[in-house]
């Protein structure tokens, strides 16, 4: 004889989801919980830069993987100018200071950073002021990196977006 399951409310699965997600995030969880001890300008966090061979990187100031070891991680959400009217070389220069603020607020900094996306909706024109201008804010082992071409982005006029996320 079998038995029926009685149907799961909205509730109970919502519970159930929620139960198993935090299970299997339990070891991430605890590693991303920082010691009590630990304050955010004692951060012992490490990047160790993976390059094997035959891996390339697209340019100068690239890495092509980062081994992130810490206890905290930041992801910045994605990030753009003040300014939709500049050149786009001040555009790129305005998100990385966006990106830097939020950072800071965080009690971080670039040298933090292992994992940059660019988002571009004139991928092949700009992409050459986003090389230069990363070198100004990106620090050895170089994060590493992301650069994709979009029709359009989620604000109106917006031609670049930047996303970070850094380790403490």
């Amino acid at each position: 004889m079998t038995t029926r399951r009685k149907p799961r409310t909205g509730a109970s699965r919502r519970a159930m989801l929620g139960g198993a997600l935090w299970a299997a995030a339990g070891g991430l969880l605890a590693a991303a919980a920082p010691a009590a001890a630990e304050t955010a300008g004692q951060s012992k966090a490490r990047r160790t830069a993976l390059a094997p061979k035959g891996v390339p990187t697209a340019d100068v100031g690239y890495t092509p993987g980062i081994l992130a070891e810490g206890r905290r991680l930041i992801f910045v959400s994605g990030q753009g100018p003040d300014d939709l009217k500049a050149d786009m070389e001040t555009q790129i220069r305005q998100t990385f200071q966006r990106i830097g603020a939020v950072l800071e607020a965080a009690g971080a900094s670039f040298a933090n950073v292992v994992m940059v996306r660019a988002f571009f909706v004139h991928l092949v024109r700009d992409l050459a002021a986003l090389r230069k201008v990363r070198k100004e804010f990106l620090v050895k082992p170089y994060p590493a990196s992301t650069a994709v071409g979009t029709t359009e982005l989620a604000i109106p006029g917006l031609e670049i977006e930047i996303e970070a996320v850094a380790v403490l």
